[in-house]
C-alpha cells in the first residue's frame, strides 16, 4: 500500500531534531522493507488555531512510502515517545499498482518544493462561471468535486475551506450542492486538517 505521513514538530526543536526525525522516518521504512516515495518539508507553520497546550506554531514534515502497515504502527511508537513529536497523521492513499498516479498528484500550498493545488486546475469547457464561485450555492446545476473531477484533500485548504463558514461550520450538501459521496470526503478531510492544524474548529482560519 501507498501511505502518506505528516509530521508537526516543536517549532524550537531545532535542525538537529529535525533532522533526526528525518531519518528515524527512513530508517523505519527500510527496515520493514519499504520505499520512500516523496520527503516534503514544509517548514514552520503558524496553526490556524493554537493547540491545546497553547502552542501556536510548528515545523511540518511531509513523507509518502510504499509498504505494510507494520511500518506503520512502528512509526506511530516511535513518534509517540518522540519528545520533539507535537503531532502525526498516517493516512493511506491507495495501492501499489496506483503508485505512478498518486506521486504524480501530489502537490500542496503549503509546500515550496510541491506547490500548487487541484483547485487550481483550468476550469472545463462548458462549466459555468457559478461553478468557480463557491459561494452561489444555489446556482450550481450539479457536484463541484464531480465536475472537477477532484477530491477534498486535507493538505489542499483550497479544496475544502469554502465548505466551512466564518463559524467554523460545514455547510451540508443540501446548501453547497454537492454529492453525498463528496460531503463526506470533505468532511473527512476538514477533520482531518483540524486535526494537524490547517483550519480551525471554530472559524474559517487557515493555517499560514
Amino acid at each position: 500500500m501507498i501511505y502518506e505521513l505528516a509530521v508537526i514538530s516543536k517549532a524550537d526543536a531545532g535542525d538537529g531534531a529535525y533532522n533526526a526525525l528525518s531519518s528515524m522516518v527512513k530508517e523505519v521504512i527500510a527496515e520493514f522493507k519499504g520505499e520512500l516515495l516523496i520527503e516534503d518539508v514544509w517548514g514552520q507553520k503558524v496553526f490556524a488555531q493554537a493547540s491545546e497546550s497553547g502552542q501556536k506554531k510548528g515545523h511540518y514534515t511531509y513523507f509518502m512510502f510504499k509498504g505494510g502497515s507494520t511500518i506503520n504502527a512502528e512509526l506511530s511508537r516511535k513518534l509517540g515517545i518522540n519528545e520533539h513529536v507535537v503531532r502525526h497523521l498516517i493516512i493511506s492513499l491507495g495501492e501499489d499498482r496506483f503508485q505512478e498516479k498518486i506521486v504524480k498528484l501530489y502537490k500542496t500550498p503549503l509546500s515550496k518544493k510541491y506547490y500548487g493545488s487541484v483547485a487550481d486546475a483550468e476550469v472545463k469547457e462548458g462549466d459555468e462561471l457559478e461553478d468557480r464561485e463557491h459561494s452561489k450555492f444555489s446556482r450550481r446545476r450539479g457536484c463541484w468535486f464531480t465536475s472537477k473531477e477532484i477530491r477534498a484533500d486535507w493538505k489542499d485548504p483550497k479544496t475544502f475551506m469554502w465548505l466551512i463558514n466564518e463559524f467554523g461550520k460545514i455547510s451540508p450538501a443540501r446548501i453547497s450542492g454537492i454529492s453525498r459521496k463528496h460531503q463526506r470526503f470533505s468532511t473527512t478531510a476538514i477533520k482531518r486538517a483540524r486535526t494537524m492544524g490547517i483550519a480551525s474548529y471554530l472559524s474559517n482560519r487557515v493555517i499560514e
